[in-house]
């Protein structure tokens, strides 16, 4: 069981084909290389493998993560690729 109050990492990740991908995670190096690898990675990143990560935010906890990662997800394309220039990523 992690411990209570571990960071997360909310990513963004542009794939194959212009498309993009948000994700919450603990270990952000660990899931790139899972998602690059193919076995471990999402249902949707084996099918279209990531070409490039366009954003990651620390946040505080698991709960909030999920609340972050749920509100980009509703967002238009534009809105994302905006969250991930405030992120000072690209």
């Amino acid at each position: 069981m992690r411990s209570k109050g571990r960071p997360y990492y909310v990513y963004l990740l542009e794939c194959r084909g212009g498309r993009l991908y948000t994700g919450i995670t603990t270990d952000l190096a660990r899931r790139l290389k899972e998602h690059r690898g193919g076995a471990r990675g999402a249902k949707f990143t084996r099918a279209h493998p990531p070409a490039k990560l366009l954003a990651a935010r620390r946040v505080p906890g698991r709960s909030a993560a999920l609340r972050l990662e749920a509100a980009l997800k509703k967002l238009r394309r534009a809105r994302k690729l905006a969250w991930a220039v405030a992120q000072g990523f690209q």
